[in-house]
């Protein structure tokens, strides 16, 4: 543990927020943070292919209702991840208290992981709810008591209490199994982001939003950048774990998805970064307005993010199921899952340099259209379809920037792209 000026006590905190000339690379502790991230992300990918295409997944209504508890989870999972970020964005994450702060996360979201296979229909319910809840409460908690009399003690103080309601309903909805429990549950994750889309208002204190981009837009970009590596790292760990585990080489098909989910996860690590992936940090800090362009820029990562996802689910399908008859909801993971990835990467391109994606665009159009056609073909061939359509992608953002000088960002002025 990292040994700091001071001790954590109440208004000491502000020896350890950010200075202008804190360094803006993550730290360690935070790339360990990453680490238990793929554990609970593998977990997740693993129970939505067992449930879209194991013995149990009988009818349609069950395999979508497979995506929606998948979404559902996934969003307090990335938020756990999100409100960690943009806590190490205000306070530095060499100092011990900081350090503990992500560690007590970490933790969380290693129980969070362990409970999703049972989030729904069994024991699982309660200890995430638990996790989630006691890990974002107690921690902006203990940043309010720091804090002191610093100013941005009023602004934790109404995420606490936020946190508060919306852990609440997440404990409730453990106790209700069924219907209900989801219910709880899409409520308690409207109240998580809603609140903080509003910035936590409450009576008598206002609202007033934690505008972490504004004062660490390289350390959030260089966060969210190796968000999507990890999370194309857990698409080759989840195929390869699969792979090794079935028939393997003896299996040609198997053999050719592998082969498959790997260029996939190549094309979508290259189009990410020609090259707004790469500056978008760049942008937001040179924005008329870094605040909203950061959030605008991270509900795109949050989109690639689910898309990356979306897509390695598709390739476990792939692995158990490479030939015979495809499903829909199996098709909406292995092409649906690219597109969200370009939705996300084409609202990027509009942050960072205000310019509509033709190529993008193109390539969800096609990705989507692909979709009945191949019902009559067999799942692996939708993977490859899938890869080809990216692979032009990535061919066309090459020739675009071939000969050319590096492009610098422009930020976009508004939030709203051209229809």
């Amino acid at each position: 543990m990292t040994r700091s000026s001071g001790r954590w006590g109440r208004g000491h905190a502000v020896r350890f927020l950010r200075s202008p000339t804190s360094g803006q690379q993550s730290t360690y502790v935070e790339l360990f943070f990453d680490l238990v991230m793929v554990f609970a992300i593998n977990r997740l990918v693993a129970t939505a292919a067992l449930g879209l295409a194991g013995p149990g997944a009988d009818t349609a209504a069950e395999r979508w209702a497979v995506f929606g508890q998948t979404l559902l989870l996934f969003t307090p999972l990335l938020w756990s991840w999100t409100t960690t970020a943009y806590m190490t964005a205000r306070f530095d994450p060499r100092s011990s208290g900081a350090q503990w702060a992500i560690l007590v996360t970490a933790f969380a979201v290693l129980v969070m992981g362990t409970s999703v296979p049972h989030a729904f229909d069994g024991g699982g319910a309660l200890p995430f709810a638990l996790a989630y809840a006691l890990s974002q409460v107690g921690r902006a908690s203990f940043l309010t008591y720091a804090l002191g009399s610093h100013p941005l003690a009023r602004a934790y103080l109404r995420v606490t209490v936020w946190f508060a309601a919306g852990g609440l309903l997440w404990v409730i909805g453990a106790f209700h199994p069924g219907r209900t429990q989801v219910l709880f549950w899409i409520l308690a994750a409207t109240v998580s982001l809603g609140s903080a889309r509003l910035g936590w208002p409450l009576p008598r204190l206002g609202r007033q939003r934690i505008s972490a981009w504004a004062v660490s837009p390289h350390h959030l970009a260089d966060r969210y950048t190796q968000l999507v590596l990890i999370a194309l790292g857990e698409t080759i760990l989840a195929v390869g774990i699969t792979y090794a585990s079935g028939p393997g080489r003896t299996n040609g098909y198997a053999s050719l998805g592998l082969v498959v989910a790997f260029v996939t996860a190549v094309l979508m690590w290259r189009i990410y970064f020609q090259r707004a992936g790469q500056v978008f940090g760049e942008a937001v800090a040179g924005a008329r307005d870094p605040a909203a362009l950061g959030r605008f820029t991270a509900t795109a990562h949050a989109l690639m993010i689910f898309g990356i996802l979306m897509t390695a689910i598709g390739h476990e399908i792939i692995q158990g199921h490479p030939v015979g008859r495809v499903l829909p909801g199996w098709l909406a993971m292995i092409l649906g899952g690219p597109a969200c990835y370009l939705v996300g990467r084409a609202a990027l391109e509009w942050a960072v340099f205000s310019r509509f994606s033709v190529r993008r665009s193109i390539g969800i159009a096609a990705l989507l259209a692909s979709g009945v056609p191949l019902l009559a073909a067999p799942p692996v061939v939708a993977g490859i379809t899938a890869a080809g359509i990216l692979a032009v992608i990535a061919y066309a953002d090459t020739r675009r920037a071939a000969g050319r000088p590096i492009e610098q960002p422009k930020p976009a002025q508004t939030l709203l792209p051209p229809a």
